[in-house]
């Protein structure tokens, strides 16, 4: 059974090796970055002088290479990132890329290829190799990637930080994966096909979900150490029909139970401690204590480090909108030793993002003119969840019955006065600017004649009982008309009324 199930891997390797010379000598489009602005969508950045189209086999050899951003739709045949002894890098800002056939990372044997997936949309018509003749690296921080039949790591690195990939094939582990973040979804999932395979995969904040039963599988490359959670010191979870129904889910829980967790987005002030929990010490009476590293280097222990050697499970951080912060725990067990650390934890990962202001201008308004004018209070409110500042604002008059009917106290302030002097309908906007993001909100403030016709406008207007001339009061005006109508009778005489 094993022996005709490796027959059919080398015959679906052969005839993929066979597809892939034929494509390669198609059509070809080649990475030039002329003009040294690194845009896939400049036409002078290409060998022919075009943009490369659906017809073209594209090649990608330099360290430099394109930059696919928001607008931009790209369609081709294939894609070599690195070939010959190249090193090919590809990068996804936004836009969508589209390749009929394969997107190969490492075509040949000496050359390398990086995809930097951090946003858009990438379809694979048919295979996605991560490392083919030559090495790859996938970096996904975001995104999301189609793949329409094979999504194979051979020689290459897995670094999945966020995104989700889709494979309607199957997914074959045929060298390392770091599931660092996201989702891989597929319906097959193969480790070490071949007896000389070697493969591992590591699992962080990642998840993988495959469209069926595979328990028995998983667990025995778990089993076999082929799969661990965070270098060894987490531990994984696996279930069928219980996370995700008709389907297997397999996790990771780091055993210091991080938080922020490895991976995640958040807000400045929405977390402002780093969290763990130390494990048991080996001995009874042992103390375990930690020292802790924290800052925005990768090479962690570079950082300052803000714990020095004490028993403690959090710290006050502040964090800065839009930088990514790396931290880890030297922990130390006085059971086994009083200077020398046990163990350095995995390296954490958390983004900080900036998010646009979020400007309240106030409720509308309803009011009326007294002796021809009407001063009120703007009351607005500006909240920068990204917390750069100072931020700076501008009220304006958007419209108006009449040019300079409406005069702004202070236009750059949140809270100020206005003076109108015409009826009709007014439309302020306020508009926030953190030097990073903008921000803005209008209010409309209708301007009636006096406060009872101000008052018929609202909606949830009910006019008094015994309101006779609609002036929203009830008085002698009223009595009067009542007294002068008062025991007449208008209803119908006749029995039968022909209406003319």
């Amino acid at each position: 059974m094993f022996s005709m199930f490796r027959k059919m891997i080398c015959l679906v390797s052969f005839v993929l090796v066979l597809s892939l010379v034929g494509d390669i000598q198609a059509a070809t489009a080649i990475w030039t970055d002329t003009t040294g602005g690194h845009l896939w969508s400049t036409p002078e950045n290409w060998s022919k002088d075009r943009l490369p189209i659906l017809a073209d086999a594209v090649k990608i050899g330099l360290s430099l290479g394109p930059i696919i951003v928001n607008g931009v739709a790209a369609e081709v045949q294939n894609i070599a990132l690195g070939y010959e002894n190249f090193t090919g890098e590809l990068t996804m800002n936004g836009g969508t890329l589209t390749t009929r056939r394969w997107l190969m990372l490492g075509y040949d044997e000496e050359s390398r290829g990086t995809l930097n997936m951090n946003n858009g949309v990438i379809t694979v018509g048919s295979d996605l190799s991560v490392g083919s003749e030559g090495s790859g690296v996938l970096n996904m921080t975001g995104g999301t990637i189609v793949v329409g039949n094979i999504l194979w790591a051979m020689n290459g690195v897995f670094n999945m930080f966020g995104g989700t990939i889709t494979a309607e094939g199957t997914f074959s582990v045929g060298d390392q994966v770091n599931l660092d973040g996201g989702v891989i979804t597929t319906t097959n999932f193969w480790m070490r096909a071949n007896d000389d395979a070697a493969s591992k995969m590591d699992i962080k904040a990642g998840t993988l979900i495959i469209n069926s039963d595979q328990l028995r599988g998983l667990q025995r490359y778990i089993d076999n150490g082929w799969i661990i959670a965070y270098d060894g010191q987490g531990t994984l979870k696996l279930d069928y029909d219980i996370t995700n129904e008709h389907k297997t889910t397999l996790k990771a829980v780091h055993m210091l139970n991080p938080n922020p967790i490895y991976g995640s987005n958040v807000l400045p002030g929405s977390v402002n401690q780093l969290q763990w929990t130390l494990p048991e010490p080996s001995q009874l009476g042992g103390i375990v204590t930690c020292d802790v590293y924290f800052g925005t280097n990768p090479n962690v222990e570079e950082n300052p480090k803000i714990v020095d050697c004490q028993a403690v499970e959090s710290v006050s951080v502040a964090l800065a909108s839009n930088m990514i912060y790396y931290w880890a725990l030297n922990l130390y067990d006085s059971s086994i030793s009083t200077t020398e650390p046990y163990m350095l934890s995995s390296i954490f990962r958390f983004n900080v993002l900036s998010q646009p202001l979020i400007v309240d201008a106030g409720a509308d308004v309803v009011t009326w003119l007294a002796d021809g004018l009407r001063t009120g209070n703007l009351d607005a409110t500006v909240t920068d969840n990204g917390f750069v500042s100072p931020y700076t604002m501008q009220w304006t008059v958007i419209s108006e019955p009449n040019d300079f009917d409406a005069v702004i106290a202070n236009p750059s302030v949140e809270d100020t006065s206005i003076i109108l002097t015409a009826l009709g309908e007014y439309v302020l906007q306020l508009e926030a600017f953190d030097g990073e993001y903008t921000g803005s909100d209008t209010v409309t403030i209708n301007v009636y004649n006096d406060s009872c016709e101000a008052a018929q406008s609202l909606p949830d207007y009910i006019p008094l009982v015994g309101d006779l001339n609609g002036d929203c009061r009830v008085d002698d005006i009223d009595l009067a008309l009542l007294e002068e109508n008062w025991l007449k009778d208008n209803s119908l005489i006749e029995e039968w009324f022909a209406i003319d």
